[in-house]
């Protein structure tokens, strides 16, 4: 299965024609979005296809799903959020069933504990079946969760301030084969679009790291 991941940079980065050529050029399966505006609902009116977008809740934007092909309607998982006062209302991870894949799409925190504690969220919720965490992670450094695999590119896909590069947009998988990971060229946003090439991994495969127990958070008392 061809997967494309792409955070669009709201209002400024990419537009739905942008999104429109890319999907026609590499034919994915499956097209994840962030920062996906409202404007993004007439992608099926340029190419045709299924799309769903969550909205989140005080901000334009939000995550989105295209498809060339019918799949049933993504739920919305609510993740931890920052206590601190003025923050915005909690992030959301979309997910959706593909086949027999259950992919996970998601723009996370800035704050490198809370960005982890959602993909422990996210990882629970998938209950160990054959799945994908996609999209923008927020994190620097290596990002371990038991019983996934980084399977994304390697090369940075973020130039902050057009200067520092950072490799943000990832894939964690579970119970799957990687055959290709690839950032693509720059494009109208300030993050590079990735592709995937997944598929369910054989009863020949080394078994899935067998999930922990997972340690008590003592900075539970920080998030809500």
């Amino acid at each position: 299965m061809k997967v494309l991941s792409w955070n669009l940079l709201r209002l400024t980065g990419a537009a739905a024609e942008d999104v429109a050529a890319l999907a026609q050029k590499e034919r994915p399966d499956l097209f994840l979005m962030q920062e996906a505006t409202k404007h993004m609902e007439t992608l099926p009116d340029l190419i045709g296809g299924h799309f769903h977008r969550l909205s989140w809740l005080g901000r334009i934007h939000g995550l989105a799903i295209w498809s060339p092909t019918p799949f049933p309607r993504p739920t919305a998982l609510s993740l931890p959020a920052s206590r601190l006062p003025g923050r915005l209302p909690r992030r959301r991870a979309q997910i959706a069933q593909i086949g027999e894949i259950t992919f996970a799409n998601v723009h996370l925190s800035h704050g490198q504990l809370l960005n982890r504690r959602q993909l422990g969220r996210v990882a629970a919720a998938l209950h160990g079946r054959p799945s994908a965490i996609i999209g923008d992670y927020n994190a620097v450094g290596p990002v371990l969760l038991p019983g996934f695999v980084d399977v994304g590119p390697r090369e940075p896909t973020h130039l902050a301030s057009n200067v520092v590069p950072f490799r943000l947009d990832r894939c964690l998988a579970h119970g799957l084969v990687c055959r290709s990971a690839y950032a693509l060229d720059f494009g109208p946003s300030d993050h590079r679009p990735i592709r995937l090439e997944l598929d369910l991994a054989d009863s020949n495969s080394a078994p899935a790291t067998k999930a922990r127990k997972p340690r008590k958070d003592r900075l539970r008392r920080f998030y809500r």
